[in-house]
């Protein structure tokens, strides 16, 4: 497999074997690190996919490593039986965030992981929702943090793991949280396009919402 790094990258932007040695690292189970993995796979094709035809500006080994690890705080969320305490999924970028830190990445690939939930999450949303996070503003500033979090939301670790469409993550995101968020995705939506969501699903067998 080849390296994410070339010889203008910084030492410290791991490989790809090396990211997928740090998710074997933290999955608790084989089954948690295939749903965990697959799915930051998944994130890192559909961006780097938006990358080339939208923003070719953007620095491709950066949204490749930072999508490859985006959710690897999410390992720490499974429970005993091996299932999300979704009660407390709202952490996992904050987790991830900390243990990236730990590993001894820079705070730029770090940022991947708290800054990619939802459309960003700000200090007013943390007050007013009562989220248990650190009060801070959590939301993705450069090209390369905004296409990671586009990509992550046409796809899910659910049961079984699906693609969804911009229509489908739209309509739930405005049940959800109204129309400033959702304004926020179209935008992004303009600004980047929309994946091959249909073509992704029939090629890695996932159901398409």
């Amino acid at each position: 497999m080849s390296s994410l790094s070339s010889p203008s990258s910084p030492p410290s932007l791991p490989t790809v074997d090396d990211i997928r040695a740090l998710h074997l690292k933290y999955a608790p189970t084989p089954e948690a690190f295939e749903l965990v993995h697959t799915h930051c796979r998944v994130v890192a094709e559909l961006a780097e996919r938006m990358r080339a035809e939208a923003a070719p500006e953007a620095d491709a080994e950066w949204v490749r490593a930072g999508a490859l690890l985006h959710d690897i705080g999410v390992y720490e969320l499974f429970d005993a039986d091996g299932r999300f305490r979704m009660g407390e999924y709202v952490r996992h970028g904050v987790i991830g965030h900390e243990i990236l830190r730990r590993e001894g990445f820079p705070e730029r690939l770090c940022r991947f992981c708290s800054c990619h939930t939802g459309v960003g999450i700000t200090r007013d949303d943390i007050r007013r929702q009562g989220l248990p996070l650190p009060e801070a503003d959590y939301v993705a500033t450069t090209t390369e943090e905004q296409l990671v979090m586009y990509a992550d939301k046409f796809h899910t670790k659910s049961d079984p793991p699906a693609f969804l469409t911009a229509e489908t993550y739209a309509a739930g995101l405005a049940r959800m949280f109204g129309p400033e968020k959702t304004a926020g995705f179209e935008a992004l939506r303009d600004r980047f396009g929309e994946p091959d969501v249909a073509g992704c699903a029939a090629r890695y067998g996932h159901v398409l919402r």
